[in-house]
């Protein structure tokens, strides 16, 4: 009878326990891809995409006015407030 108990008790307390899982994997054996890189190699590689980009006339590069009038609207928007930019 102690066994039934012990393992009843086992399965409702992971019954009640939430799966959960970590949000990031930084120290794990499973990372693949960019995140198993080293960070100098991650910025070789996107660096030349960004270059291809721009080579094969896809990339965008923005001019002083632009930036500005897009920093600008960006400032616009973050001070309405939540209630204001759901109109």
């Amino acid at each position: 009878m102690a066994t039934t108990s012990t393992t009843s008790a086992t399965a409702a307390a992971t019954a009640t326990k939430p799966v959960t899982r970590p949000a990031n994997r930084v120290g794990t054996k499973s990372r693949r891809g960019f995140a198993a890189m080293s960070p100098e190699t991650q910025r070789r590689i996107a660096s030349e995409g960004g270059k291809a980009s721009h080579a094969s006339g896809r990339g965008h590069r923005f001019s002083a006015e632009e930036a500005r009038d897009a920093g600008r609207k960006g400032g616009l928007v973050s001070r309405r407030g939540k209630a204001a930019s759901s109109k």
